[in-house]
């Protein structure tokens, strides 16, 4: 039987067993559930123990916690078609009474803005599966920096790339968003399980490719890529462990400046791509790899070489205060210093194509995910049409402060005014935008009906202001609060 067949019997099998998202989080319960997110597996066991006579039990012992399982166990809960399709697929193997679980397989939500969907996703056996440190050839699951790039993606597309594609799942949800997704990696392994992926959740429009980067699609062009590259700096020296899923044998940030710099020849005119990276010392080096096009860097942590090193020594399952761990940061720390860096960025990389501004900003705060979609989509435009317009133009836009924006005002114990003005996002990168009393003003009045010139020249009256001296001064101000979302232009009414 083909594979396409056996993934078809296998999906239907699991999902008569309600071995889904909401099925099996029902049936562990929250505290067991929440546990493993935490990557603590006894609660889930203890339940899977204790309710063995349920279907769920051999297929969460199996496929979410990496268990072997009776034989027997494992054909009543898919029946025997479904344990055979399993099989065939290598996603156990079948010795005698013994079923031994090759991969993980779990049910995995992802959303980008409010589309959200369910997928199958298979991966390598991991910490939650008792297998620590990782082989160096490990094809991750589903993280939270996954998840974060998932959220940043538009929500329409005509041809997509999943550049360094893992598990898929980042394919996967290219597929319900594009028509055609193309996707690639360097690893046969990360490949096996995309496709694997994509015929257990009955999707036909990702084709995989093998090769470095942009390699495989030398000659081609995209209206999206998505990429969370194996960026990781890490030391080109044995007593650091080099895992294909993060590390791509580049010294530095290389990496990362390769990827950027190659975005605009494999960009339609327009096109957008979406990343997660790091970088080392100022986010500056970013700015200048980025030849041919504009958007953002949002540098969302700073750490110092000891905290990286540390970061992606635990990644790996290794202890950092044991003796591998130990020569694994100095190893880290020698590095750095060898290219004297002092501090590494971590964030998003947000860029389209077209000559324009890279805007950089240091974005700390917890952000709500629901928003990323929609907030990066808009930027980009508003940061398009603001470049092609000179400050004439914009003093005849007509503006409306976004719903979700609210003002605060500080003031200390009897003061007559207030020291400090703050505008504050509900939505977008929820920014709080420190205003002066202009400032404030002028979004106050931003209703749609008075022009930016003519609320300026109004605002300069009142204040008892020079009219030229306070457009220089707000302008830019009003160009910055249009891309963060603060303001928008009033759409013309039919």
């Amino acid at each position: 039987m083909s594979k396409a067949h056996d993934a078809a019997a296998l999906s239907r099998c699991l999902a008569d067993a309600g071995y889904t998202r909401e099925g099996v989080s029902a049936f562990l319960g929250p505290i067991a559930w929440d546990a493993l997110a935490r990557v603590s597996p006894a609660p889930a066991k203890a339940i899977c123990e204790r309710e063995q006579a349920h279907p769920l039990s051999a297929l969460v012992r199996a496929f979410w916690l990496g268990q072997p399982v009776e034989a027997d166990a494992l054909a009543a809960a898919l029946t025997h078609a479904g344990a055979t399709a399993a099989e065939s697929l290598g996603l156990v193997a079948t010795d005698g009474e013994r079923a031994t679980p090759l991969v993980t397989l779990r049910s995995v939500s992802v959303s980008t803005g409010a589309r959200e969907h369910e997928f199958l996703v298979a991966s390598d056996r991991d910490e939650l599966c008792g297998v620590s440190p990782l082989p160096n050839h490990h094809v991750l699951g589903v993280g939270g920096s996954t998840r974060t790039l998932i959220s940043l993606l538009p929500d329409s597309a005509s041809r997509a790339l999943d550049l360094g594609c893992g598990c898929g799942i980042v394919a996967l949800q290219l597929s319900q968003l594009a028509d055609e997704v193309i996707a690639t990696d360097i690893s046969e392994r990360a490949l096996w399980f995309t496709g694997l992926s994509a015929a257990l959740n009955g999707i036909e429009s990702i084709e995989t490719r093998l090769g470095s980067l942009f390699d495989p699609v030398a000659d081609e062009r995209f209206d999206l890529i998505a990429s969370n590259p194996p960026f990781v700096i890490t030391p080109r020296s044995e007593e650091a462990a080099a895992y294909e899923y993060r590390d791509a044998g580049r010294t530095g940030d290389a990496l990362m400046l390769e990827v950027v710099e190659g975005l605009s020849r494999h960009l339609t005119p327009g096109g957008q791509a979406r990343m997660l990276g790091n970088w080392e010392g100022d986010v500056a080096r970013m700015q200048s790899a980025a030849v041919g096009l504009s958007g953002f860097v949002i540098e969302r942590e700073r750490l110092d070489p000891a905290r990286y090193a540390e970061l992606w020594i635990r990644d790996g399952g290794t202890p950092v205060t044991s003796s591998e761990g130990e020569s694994m940061l100095w190893a880290w720390l020698a590095d750095f210093a060898s290219r004297g860096t002092a501090s590494i960025g971590l964030g998003w990389v947000v860029l389209q194509e077209g000559n324009g501004p890279i805007e950089t900003e240091a974005l700390a705060h917890a952000v709500d995910p629901r928003w990323l979609s929609e907030h990066f989509t808009a930027a980009l435009a508003a940061q398009a049409a603001l470049t092609r317009i000179n400050d004439d133009s914009l003093a005849e836009l007509h503006l409306v402060v976004s719903s979700d924006v609210v003002e605060s005002r500080h003031a200390r114990p009897g003061a007559a005014g207030p020291n400090v003005i703050e505008l504050r996002q509900g939505g977008a990168l929820q920014r709080t935008l420190t205003a002066d009393t202009a400032l404030s003003a002028f979004v106050g009045v931003c209703d749609g009906e008075l022009a930016v010139g003519q609320i300026i020249h109004a605002l300069a009256a009142l204040l008892e202001v020079d009219a030229e001296a306070l457009l220089a001064q707000l302008l830019p101000q009003i160009r910055s609060a249009i891309v963060s979302g603060f303001l928008h232009v009033e759409e013309p009414t039919a």
